[in-house]
């Protein structure tokens, strides 16, 4: 509602009001005439004129103006009664002091009975008109709601209240049987199980589904979310309820259920107080720290309000991003550094580590595309190894504590050259660990990351919004998946448990079918399998089928912390791995046999 659309609201409200007010006294006079002796015209209009600014100074006391009366319910017809009663009570005092007369108070009475029900009425009918007169004339798609406790209720008063949500609750389902049957607001009511929302949504012709369970899991989303995979209906979840109850979020604003809702798993639980031991008040250096996880790491370190952190890479406009976004947000509290640096370039980055003295490096940058790679070997060696070399290098003469890797399942018996390059960068770290060093090198490996730059996810979605169709290149390819917030979660995680030469691995959770990936893209987004159409394009150069996350000879059973788990790892010859760098740079040795054959170079 605008400005002006408001005032006019109020001002109509204050002559109505006036009006009602000021002819009540007369009104009442009349039905009552015959009871009435010695009492003058100039009585009446003292009681006239008293009511009125009576009820004005009381309305605005209880703030009858500024109330969405559209929302109405009993207890705003209270403040009417409170605000009626007082100002009848105040004007026959003023009556009795200005005229000496006993208020006569069968006409009061009358009067007071027509301010209850005209202006209460008005009130009233301010709510029907908006509800089925105004309300009738908006489309609102049958909308059905998932969860029937305090979530849901809060839901529904919501929807019909706002006529921007353009969504009109039929009814509820819930698994609890106590509550079948029960309206559970304004006449809307539990019919069947969430089992049958199939069958409910045939019958009553639902168009969206609102998920109102604040403590749902992600085991039972999925589960939802397949019971709704129904066409042409579309599937939300309301915000928490706790933010909802805070003032943080409304209840209407609601988001559609996501890929990352299905895939991701319950959120871990950080050990706070051993990360903040390694981070707060340090400096932290990222490397790619305009990328999709090296941005997220830095965001991630801010919440343990670390000194400084060295924002490093080689975009000049991702940096200056992320960059301009934790400044906005945190630059009261920690000092942001934007470094624009190559990590190819060595001498930048000794500069860089011997001017600001990191006590952590998160060493994210990196080229990640397999099929990129496949046509540009060289500039994955002098990136992924050559880069981490550098970086590591410098980390160690300038005796930084932690160095932290992002690697990826890729590594282990890579087909290409990008997890080849990974590898290596993996032995690399591994070789540089000492057991009595200043500096403890460790390597986090994790799979795919949603939504992250390159990634299978905004390309299906892209293809989804040109129409189609989305392409997939074998039905039977299948990915591990991790969201980004909790990938980053756990790599400070791991950089908190490192003793030093360890091959840290993310738990991912089970593959996922990319095929089944695409399927819940579409439906997602509101659209049919047939309308969009799936077309399988082949293997590309370097891909597999499916991706592992250890070799088995790297495998240590239990988990050092939740969905952590730490690879066993080797210790390689320095100089030999030297060596066998150069012959790999030079093309002598061809960098994916080297990478899975190791044990042939190092005579292992």
């Amino acid at each position: 509602m605008t400005q002006i659309s408001k005032r006019m609201r109020l001002l109509l409200l204050v002559i109505i009001d006036s009006l009602i007010v000021s002819f009540s006294v007369f009104l009442g006079y009349l039905i009552l005439e015959p009871y009435f002796t010695n009492y003058s015209i100039r009585t009446l209009i003292i009681s006239a004129v008293s009511l009125l600014v009576f009820h004005h100074l009381f309305a605005a006391i209880f703030n009858l103006y500024h109330r969405a009366w559209e929302y109405a319910s009993i207890s705003e017809l209270l403040l009417v009664v409170r605000a009626v009663i007082c100002s009848i009570a105040a004007t026959m005092i003023i009556v009795l002091i200005f005229t000496l007369q006993t208020p006569f108070f069968r006409l009061y009475f009358i009067t007071w009975m027509m301010h209850l029900i005209l202006i209460g009425g008005s009130r009233i009918f301010w709510r029907i008109y908006r509800k089925y007169i105004v309300g009738r004339s908006i489309k609102k798609k049958p909308t059905l709601i998932v969860g029937a406790g305090e979530g849901g209720s809060l839901l529904i008063r919501q929807m019909l209240r706002s006529s921007d949500m353009k969504m009109e609750p039929v009814l509820a389902v819930d698994d609890d049987i106590n509550k079948q049957r029960i309206a559970i607001a304004e006449g809307v009511k539990v019919q069947e199980l969430i089992k049958d929302i199939p069958m409910l949504v045939k019958k009553y012709e639902i168009k969206k589904i609102i998920i109102a369970i604040p403590t749902l899991t992600t085991d039972r989303l999925k589960e939802i979310n397949n019971i709704c995979n129904i066409d042409g209906v579309e599937l939300f979840k309301m915000p928490n309820i706790e933010d909802v109850m805070s003032g943080e979020l409304e209840v209407n604003q609601l988001k559609k259920v996501k890929i990352e809702d299905l895939l991701g798993r319950d959120p871990v639980e950080l050990d706070m107080a051993m990360i903040s031991k390694e981070l707060t008040q340090k400096t932290i250096m990222v490397t790619g720290a305009g990328g999709s996880i090296g941005s997220e790491i830095c965001r991630q370190l801010c919440k343990f309000q670390p000194k400084r952190v060295l924002l490093l890479g080689q975009g000049e406009n991702s940096i200056y991003l992320i960059h301009h976004e934790l400044t906005t947000k945190y630059g009261d509290e920690i000092e942001f550094i934007p470094i624009i640096a190559d990590i190819q370039n060595k001498k930048r980055l000794q500069e860089v580590v011997n001017e600001y003295k990191p006590y952590a490096v998160y060493h994210a940058a990196a080229h990640k595309h397999v099929p990129l790679m496949e046509y540009n070997p060289k500039e994955a060696v002098r990136n992924n190894i050559l880069g981490t070399k550098n970086i590591a290098e410098v980390a160690k003469e300038a005796e930084v504590r932690k160095f932290v890797m992002i690697s990826t399942d890729k590594a282990v018996n890579p087909p290409n050259v990008m997890g080849s390059s990974k590898r290596v960068a993996e032995m690399i770290i591994q070789s540089l660990n000492e057991p009595d060093g200043k500096t403890d090198f460790v390597a986090v490996r994790f799979g795919n990351v949603l939504c992250s730059r390159g990634s299978v996810i905004p390309l299906f979605k892209k293809q989804i919004e040109a129409g189609g169709p989305v392409t997939v290149t074998h039905p039977d390819m299948t990915r591990y998946f991790m969201t980004i917030p909790e990938a980053s979660r756990l790599v400070l995680q791991a950089g908190a448990l490192a003793q030093g030469g360890e091959l840290f691995v993310l738990d991912m959770g089970e593959p996922v079918k990319i095929v089944d990936l695409a399927r819940n893209l579409i439906r997602l987004s509101g659209k049919k399998e047939e309308d969009i159409g799936i077309k399988f394009s082949g293997i590309r150069p370097g891909e597999k089928l499916y991706e592992e996350l250890l070799n088995k000879e790297e495998v240590h059973p239990n988990q050092v912390y939740e969905k952590i788990y730490r690879g066993k790892s080797k210790v390689y010859d320095r100089e030999q791995l030297l060596k066998n760098i150069k012959d790999i740079e030079s093309g002598n040795i061809d960098i994916v046999d080297f990478a899975n054959r190791s044990d042939k170079y190092f005579e292992i």
